[in-house]
């Protein structure tokens, strides 16, 4: 089971979950790799379309367009916590999912600039940042308690864990 989950800001200037209207995570990675695959082409393009320097060219897309997110993970008898730094994002540009071994970190944020002499545009800009960010759990948690705080650009995270199975004594008969 899988719980998607959006990181939102209340009145009291602490972050808490709300659950968002369906999205599929799916359809954001595919555009995503689209986007990479259409910017390493671009690079293809640029060095004259030379074979053998395929990967160096995605590589160096991925790099442009997805913003590496530093964790810090810990873990304490019944719950592991979470520290990923996402400085200049807001807590509604992240998005993220729980699943029971797994915590994806997604996160998007455009910011336009225009400058207009009169009624016509002079200057125009359009910049986007985006990151992910796929964390596994070394045990399962409980994916319908994870919590998430955004805080001065540090996203935290705390994941229960599952309970632990339950040992069945057999009996012979």
């Amino acid at each position: 089971m899988s719980l998607l989950l959006t990181v939102r800001p209340n009145t009291t200037g602490r972050t808490m979950i709300t659950f968002p209207q369906a999205s599929n995570i799916f359809e954001d990675f595919e555009a995503l790799s689209n986007a990479i695959a259409q910017r390493a082409f671009g690079f293809f393009q640029q060095r004259g379309g030379g074979n053998g320097l395929d990967r160096d060219d995605w590589l160096r897309a991925e790099s442009e367009l997805l913003k590496p997110v530093p964790i810090e993970m810990s873990e304490t008898k019944d719950s592991y916590t979470i520290r990923a730094e996402v400085p200049g994002f807001d807590a509604k540009d992240l998005t993220i999912q729980a699943e029971p071994n797994c915590i994806c970190i997604h996160g998007k944020k455009e910011h336009k600039k225009e400058e207009k002499t009169g009624k016509e545009v002079t200057y125009s800009e359009v910049t986007a940042n985006e990151l992910y960010r796929r964390i596994d759990i070394p045990s399962s948690i409980n994916s319908d308690k994870v919590s998430a705080h955004l805080v001065n650009g540090v996203l935290e995270l705390t994941l229960p864990k599952a309970a632990p199975p339950k040992s069945i004594e057999v009996k012979a008969a």
